[in-house]
């Protein structure tokens, strides 16, 4: 019986779906930053033969990026690992993610905490309780 170590039952709990991906993506984040992964999402891939660019560099940054892309598509649904399989970069699938869902999400989400600002609990409403469920009605 083998077990699973504690990056493999983050990514396992935590698939990709449309509601979760704040969720989700700090959930990556952590597992790239402890993996020393992270970088590929915001740095380019270094360009050989620059001067200042060695190997061991650009081995490292496609060492990083090949991992960060498996991190990414065992966390994502057999829908989008099949939409993003052919992407070469980590940041490129982020991105494309990103756009998917977050940017979708955030008007949703902006709507909803207004909503929740300007709701008033009634003057004599005996329980916090019916003011909850009149917010969640709303």
């Amino acid at each position: 019986m083998s077990s699973l170590s504690p990056l493999q039952i983050i990514l396992k709990e935590n698939q990709l779906t449309s509601p979760n991906y704040v969720d989700w993506k700090r959930n990556l984040d952590i597992i790239l930053t402890v993996q020393d992964y992270k970088f590929v999402l915001s740095d380019p891939e270094p360009i050989l033969p620059e001067p200042e660019t060695t190997v061991g560099e650009h081995a490292r940054w496609k060492k990083a990026n090949d991992m960060a892309k498996c991190y990414i598509m065992v966390s994502i649904s057999n829908v989008l690992h099949h939409q993003y399989e052919g992407f070469e970069k980590a940041a490129e699938i982020i991105n494309g993610l990103k756009e998917m869902f977050f940017e979708h999400n955030r008007p949703t989400k902006a709507e909803a905490t207004k909503n929740l600002m300007n709701t008033k609990m009634q003057e004599g409403t005996p329980f916090v309780c019916t003011f909850q469920v009149e917010c969640q009605n709303e």
